[in-house]
């Protein structure tokens, strides 16, 4: 797990970045050599950390700031639908290509070790929900841009966006301003 000796930072504050910090693993070389993958699945098993997670999310957002929650495919999916069933919210998936079966708006991008394409209906969101963002890591910046960028066209409003890592070193946070970032921990 990451080194927790070490002084950690996150717009939550340092309890909370020393929490995810706590739970995160290093895999070197994935999915890719000379790529160091964050593995946050350690956070999820534990329950107990999580479930703080969770409430920390929502309540740095507070509840009545979103109306829905969508989540980036795959582990967004998780703290997405974590969110929503605490706070009697929808969920919405925001999802690689191909994976939904009816009419998609689509955004191509780049990733830190190739290109993906994320999809979500043309229909997900009631024009003007207020739409909170989660997803697991903000890296260079280009999924949750492209994710951002698909909650608008299909009529949603960004209330807030949250990830639980953020590689600051990849400068995501500076491609998708002017929108605010909140990440649990920096490193």
């Amino acid at each position: 797990m990451t080194d927790t000796a070490a002084e950690v930072r996150g717009d939550s504050g340092p309890k909370v970045a020393q929490l995810v910090a706590s739970r995160a693993l290093d895999v070197p070389d994935f999915p890719k050599p000379g790529i160091v993958f964050k593995d946050l699945m350690p956070l999820f098993a534990d329950g107990q950390v999580f479930h703080q997670v969770i409430d920390e999310i929502i309540t740095h957002h507070g509840e009545d700031s979103f109306d829905v929650v969508a989540g980036v495919e795959a582990r967004g999916f998780v703290l997405a639908a974590a969110i929503a069933y605490a706070t009697g919210k929808g969920v919405v998936l925001i999802r690689k290509a191909g994976k939904l079966p009816r009419e998609v708006h689509a955004a191509s991008y780049a990733l830190e070790y190739g290109e993906a394409t994320l999809e979500v209906h043309q229909d997900a969101f009631v024009p003007g929900h207020r739409v909170l963002v989660v997803d697991d890591v903000l890296a260079t910046g280009g999924t949750a841009g492209a994710a951002l960028d698909l909650v608008e066209r299909a009529g949603g409003t960004i209330s807030g966006f949250t990830v639980l890592l953020e590689l600051g070193f990849l400068d995501g946070r500076t491609r998708l301003e002017p929108r605010t970032v909140h990440a649990m921990l920096t490193v």
